[in-house]
């Protein structure tokens, strides 16, 4: 009896005798589907072999990037591999193609993937390469560690995005725009200012020239009034030099600026010939300076550094000023400290040149003290007095802030990555609100910042700052705080470590923290977060301080 099996191509027989034996049988033709099948199933071809996954494309470079790059002086036949920071890039040419150079400022290496500037702008190393020659790193700033973490492989070697920047689409460096106005009204208060200093050597001068004539005499008047228009030189042809930084004519400026170091020989040669020419004294083959008398040496260059008296005057102003209410005696001295506490909140409020500043309320301190929630009480119970800054958004305005970041403009990122806070974003904040007296006033800026944020607002120029310490009295509080808020996940443990390694790093940045919070100076009141309700009531009554 024969079997016939379903197979499309044989068949296999079984006799009686057990054996099987192989006989060719008749296929149907296969239909339309069938050939379908066979046609995909032979065309078919594994995706790894048939098309590569679409490779990332390289990052655009940009200023203030982290790259790997080689040290062919390291001592090593293939270079010394280092870390470094992209400070500038300007256009360059090779082989009559155009390249991009790159100013790189190299990063410590203080071990464990952690890099970190020098400590000293003496120590500092910078140095020119192909910007081809150099590959981008991804690393974030652990402010514990006060260094830059870059993720590294097994035998320590950093890893980098890729091993060379996207140059075919790379353009160049933003573009920074340049606001006209700002440039002219700027140009126009240093005009005025260096025409008052100007002015005030020239005065200094003319007052010092009636003093001498009346101890000296008019001839060592007239020696000190030579002397002190040299001075005014001096500070003309230093203001040459000023002038023309950064332009086109940067060289040419700083070579006639030179002159002014010339200016005291050229009076006391001017001196000596004159003594020379009138017979005065016995002409001098060995040093043409020994007709020089030692009166009209001294008259002409205390009359040359008369121009320096205007410059400590008006840095010693304002400390005269406030002293003298106090050396004054009787009602007059009192009179004179009552004027001085009404100018001060006036003046409080303007900068050198007489502009408003912008008084902006900023309330720092360690982690762990619950200042984030007073900060936001404080400002729900203000009754419009107080506002936050207006931050920039990523989403909304991706061009203005691809720009800021580029220009190191943003002062900080909050958690997400897309908010960024600016400078105009402070200084744009607040608006106007009235008070009980039906007046209008400017509203105050409030910004719950940390130790690094407040470093950053004590060197932004516009703002008058009043600053608020929030801490707590133990630091066994700031340890149990800590130890709650790493439980509760508020503080995230990374993979690589431990609760305990996250709580000593929290506790060394908290310590530096302090330590800054004492010896800055920048803050007028400190609130120790013990009570909540206290703690408010002290961060009104120091917010109340802004409107005075």
């Amino acid at each position: 009896m024969l079997v016939m099996s379903t197979c499309p191509n044989d068949a296999f027989t079984t006799n009686n005798l057990g054996r099987a034996n192989l006989v060719q049988t008749s296929i149907p033709k296969p239909s339309s589907l069938q050939r379908v099948m066979n046609t995909q199933l032979q065309a078919y071809i594994p995706p790894e072999a048939s098309e590569s996954n679409p490779k990332k494309k390289a990052p655009l470079p940009k200023i203030g990037d982290l790259v790997r790059f080689y040290d062919l002086d390291g001592g090593r036949a293939d270079g010394e591999e280092l870390v470094g920071k992209l400070t500038f890039i300007q256009s360059s040419s090779k082989d009559g193609e155009q390249t991009w150079l790159a100013e790189v400022t190299e990063l410590d290496n203080v071990g464990e993937g952690y890099f970190a500037e020098y400590p000293s702008r003496k120590r500092r190393k910078s140095k020119l390469y192909q910007l081809s020659e150099l590959s981008p790193l991804i690393g974030s700033y652990v402010r514990s560690e006060d260094a830059f973490k870059i993720p590294t492989d097994a035998m320590g070697n950093v890893k980098p995005i890729s091993e060379a920047y996207n140059l075919e689409e790379y353009n160049g460096p933003v573009a920074i725009p340049v606001n006209k106005e700002v440039l002219e009204s700027d140009a126009k208060k240093y005009g005025e200012l260096k025409g008052q200093l100007l002015k005030d050597a020239l005065i200094a001068g003319l007052f010092g020239t009636v003093v001498a004539d009346l101890v000296g005499g008019l001839e060592v008047a007239l020696v000190y009034f030579i002397g002190a228009l040299a001075g005014v030189g001096y500070l003309f042809f230093l203001s040459v030099k000023t002038d023309t930084l950064a332009s086109t004519d940067a060289k040419l400026g700083s070579n006639v600026s030179n002159v002014r170091f010339a200016l005291p020989l050229l009076v006391l040669l001017g001196i000596a010939f004159q003594n020379l020419a009138s017979g005065g004294v016995t002409p001098s083959v060995d040093n043409i300076f020994d007709s020089v008398t030692k009166e009209q040496f001294s008259a002409a260059m205390l009359g040359f550094l008369t121009y320096r008296i205007p410059l400590f005057a008006s840095q010693l102003g304002p400390l005269i000023g406030e002293s003298a209410g106090i050396m004054l005696p009787g009602s007059a001295g009192i009179a004179m400290q009552m004027a001085q506490e009404a100018r001060k909140g006036k003046e409080a409020k303007k900068d050198m040149f007489g502009e408003d500043l912008t008084t902006v309320l900023v309330v720092s301190g360690p982690v762990g003290t619950g200042k984030s929630e007073l900060v936001q009480k404080l400002i729900d119970e203000s009754g419009g007095k107080l506002v936050t800054p207006k931050l920039v958004d990523a989403v909304a305005d991706p061009i203005i802030f691809e720009k800021l970041q580029s220009r190191d403009e943003i002062l900080e990122l909050d958690s997400t990555g897309r908010y960024g806070l600016t400078k105009e974003s402070i200084l744009e904040a607040p608006g106007k609100f009235k008070n009980e007296d039906d007046e209008e006033l400017d509203q105050v800026v409030v910004i719950d910042a940390d130790v690094a944020l407040t470093k950053k607002l004590t060197r932004m120029g516009g703002i008058r700052l009043v600053g608020v310490w929030v801490g707590l009295d133990e630091l066994e509080k700031f340890e149990d705080r800590l130890k709650q808020q790493i439980e509760s996940g508020v503080i995230p443990i990374l993979e690589d470590e431990t609760a305990e390694s996250v709580r000593r790093a929290k506790i060394r940045e908290i310590v530096k923290d302090i330590e800054y919070g004492v010896v800055s100076g920048i803050f007028e009141f400190t609130v120790l977060n013990d009570n909540p309700q206290e703690s408010l009531l002290q961060l009104k009554n120091a917010a109340e301080y802004c409107f005075k």
